[in-house]
């Protein structure tokens, strides 16, 4: 077997590959694409915590990682290590502490039930175009401040940016284009706010100080600002989506499971991290070798692409009884889903809480509903895996 994650296989299916791979081939050399790649549930934890070993620096997905020419580094939080990583992350994590994500809840639920109100009495709708794809970057443009009329763009600019054609790993024309029109926006909307400042993110990161290594203190640049809004717009969207329209399919595919969420809502925070391990929207975490390490008795050398398969890791069965089971109830002692180490997600208290939400409404709304998988269509992105469309009679 190969594993290529720009491969049909890789976009529809590849959980007999990551069986293969966690198997035969735990720490898996790709020549021919040039990357190494770990997929054991134990494997992917150590390496997330060993920074010094497996940069980000480098980039995160195959045609940076790849590229001896990719000036990526320091472009985005998740593309830096400490301590430059620890700095900026100690910065803008003031806005996802606890007391920060109770003041979300609103904003979340009514944006949620908003979107659920329109499809109220249609026979069919597109769980995913209606619903799981349009409102997580309402929640996360609220919070950052961009205008209600410009933030479903940012979704459309997001998803061409992450479109990958079938063994094509570079983007296309259309998501370059569109990752630059992204940027070019928020630092002209970050000139709006220093102009008119009002509580949003984005002008919290514009009045934010951060400390250097000399220990002075010093504003953070536009083009920072612009790259770290960008980043959460991309991260607040695409990793809800996926995991709603994920679930919606999941729990079609289990009725006991559902009957279960029926009976007892209260079992929908379990049905987030079930459907987080089960189908991870992000399914590895690029990383770049700068020193040698053994696994299983094979050397990774230094200066090496080396993909962290959360995806797999999540289906092991050395960490998992029955991994191939999808089981609300499961206990998950370490959760991955969302990331692991230093660059675990920023907002993924944010993340939980709006799926759990949704989850929730879905449930209330929707007892009763059949989804249609001839007519599902999946995502074919970079890292991130899910559904683009599903189509569900609702009843």
């Amino acid at each position: 077997m190969e594993f290529n994650p720009v491969s049909d296989d890789f976009f529809i299916d590849p959980y007999e590959t990551y069986r293969w791979l966690r198997d035969e081939a735990p720490c898996y050399h790709n020549e021919r694409l040039g990357f190494w790649a770990l997929s054991r549930f134990d494997d992917v934890v150590a390496a997330h915590r060993d920074w010094r070993t497996f940069s980000s620096e480098h980039g995160l997905t195959l045609d940076q990682l790849t590229d001896p020419d990719s000036h990526v580094r320091g472009q985005s939080i998740i593309m830096m290590d400490p301590p430059d990583h620890d700095r900026m992350r100690k910065l803008v994590s003031r806005a996802f502490t606890p007391r920060a994500i109770t003041r979300m809840e609103p904003i979340a639920h009514e944006v949620i039930t908003k979107y659920l109100d329109q499809v109220a009495g249609a026979g069919e709708i597109d769980a995913v175009g209606d619903f799981a794809a349009p409102f997580p970057v309402e929640v996360i443009s609220a919070i950052l401040g961009v205008p209600e009329p410009d933030r479903q763009q940012i979704r459309h600019w997001t998803d061409l940016m992450l479109f990958r054609r079938p063994d094509d790993p570079k983007p296309t024309q259309e998501g370059m284009h569109a990752g630059l029109e992204q940027i070019l926006y928020f630092l002209d909307l970050i000139k709006e706010k220093r102009a008119h400042p009002d509580d949003a993110m984005i002008c919290q990161l514009i009045e934010a100080e951060v400390e250097t290594e000399d220990g002075a203190r010093q504003r953070l640049t536009d083009a920072e600002i612009a790259g770290f809004a960008a980043l959460l717009a991309a991260a607040g969207s695409e990793t809800v989506t996926k995991l709603v329209g994920s679930a919606v399919v999941l729990f079609h595919r289990n009725p006991g499971e559902w009957a279960k969420l029926l009976d007892d809502p209260g079992k929908a925070p379990g049905a987030v991290e079930e459907t987080l391990r089960y189908w991870a929207p992000s399914q590895y975490q690029g990383r770049f070798s700068h020193l040698d390490s053994e696994w299983h008795g094979v050397t990774i050398p230094a200066g090496q692409p080396v993909f962290l398969v959360t995806g797999a890791a999540n289906r092991d069965e050395r960490e998992y009884a029955n991994p191939d089971v999808f089981d609300i109830d499961r206990e998950i002692g370490l959760s991955i889903g969302l990331g692991h180490g230093i660059h675990s997600c920023l907002g993924a208290a944010l993340a939980r809480l709006e799926s759990r939400m949704a989850i929730e409404e879905w449930a209330r709304r929707f007892p009763v509903f059949e989804v249609d998988e001839a007519r599902c269509e999946r995502v074919n992105m970079s890292n991130v895996a899910g559904y683009s469309k599903v189509p569900v009679r609702v009843g």
